[in-house]
């Protein structure tokens, strides 16, 4: 009798989060950042990497008043993949060499981990201000340290001269004391560029051409070699600038927008969900009303049961 294969069992965790959005007190924007490791690790009281891409099943925003939502999210492209990649392989071999040379493997923190920042909006507004969930009375899950990771520049500027930044994902780089650095700008100007302006073909009038001057028959004959040659001969993207840089697109990617309105059912608004790299979610809402939201904006985060440690996600390093 063949076996019957068992299902990986998968263990208990909270699948919606609740959370308060920024009231801004008037009609500007608020930008809030959801970190969702950081939530399911104090909810679920375990250690979720960051290194993870999230599926979320889907949002929902409560509240009677008028106004805007949008869902933003670290690009789903190869670049922004192979930038937090390389970045996470740069920052572990940095810290590996020199804890083995100076013989503190057994000193190394416990929870040591890869943590950037989504954008710099997000390095600059800092840890203390990432989104807590919170119950129906409105009180915030107590958390524990949640530290980003640094990286050390030596000889910055001039010999001698270290420099600690931290990381973020989207955008350009942030300087001075405490700065940070943009992964994807970092990923683009460290590598090689795919191909020179016009790739190098034979001159075509040559007489050794043989191919060609078989079908020499007509005064065509250049116009249609032109047409073939000239045409899409270079690359179908920027060569030098990656989307999620320092100039091409140097924002977060669009998930999904929403407009509330006094016809809004129930005071609840749906949005789709997606899959979020990082477990990084960008909030931005904007009342439409002078003085703010009348009340708090709610905000609902649908998890999917999955088999790592009871969500559906993905290391980084399998996009």
């Amino acid at each position: 009798m063949a076996r019957q294969r068992s299902m990986k069992k998968i263990e208990p965790a909270v699948l919606t989060m609740q959370f308060n959005l920024t009231n801004s007190g008037d009609n500007s924007y608020s930008q809030d950042t959801v970190y969702l490791s950081q939530c399911a690790s104090a909810l679920n009281r375990r250690f979720y990497r960051q290194g993870l891409n999230w599926a979320v099943a889907g949002f929902s925003v409560l509240t009677t008043s008028t106004g805007n939502v949008t869902i933003q999210k670290i690009p789903d492209s190869w670049s922004a993949t192979n930038a937090w990649t390389k970045s996470m392989n740069a920052w572990i071999t940095q810290q590996n060499e020199n804890v083995e040379e100076s013989g503190a493997e057994s000193a190394v923190a416990r929870f040591r981990d890869f943590k950037v920042y989504a954008d710099d909006i997000h390095a600059l507004s800092t840890v203390a201000n990432n989104l807590a969930p919170v119950d129906i009375a409105g009180n915030a899950v107590l958390s524990g340290e949640w530290e980003y990771s640094q990286i050390v520049i030596p000889n910055f500027g001039a010999p001698g001269i270290n420099y600690e930044p931290y990381l973020h994902m989207v955008g350009d780089d942030i300087g001075g004391v405490g700065g940070s650095k943009g992964l994807i700008k970092g990923y683009e100007n460290s590598r090689a560029f795919p191909q020179s302006p016009d790739p190098v073909s034979p001159p075509l009038g040559s007489s050794e051409n043989w191919l060609r001057s078989m079908f020499d028959v007509g005064d065509n004959s250049d116009l249609v070699v032109q047409n073939a040659t000239d045409k899409n001969d270079n690359l179908p993207y920027d060569q030098d600038n990656y989307p999620g840089g320092d100039t091409n697109m140097p924002y977060l990617q669009v998930v999904d927008e929403s407009y509330i309105t006094a016809s809004t059912i129930g005071g609840k608004t749906n949005m789709r969900g997606s899959t979020f790299p990082c477990g990084l979610i960008r909030i931005r809402n904007q009342s439409n009303d002078l003085s703010g939201w009348a009340a708090t904006p709610k905000l609902l985060v649908h998890l999917v049961p999955g088999t790592h440690r009871g969500y559906m996600a993905q290391p980084m390093q399998e996009m």
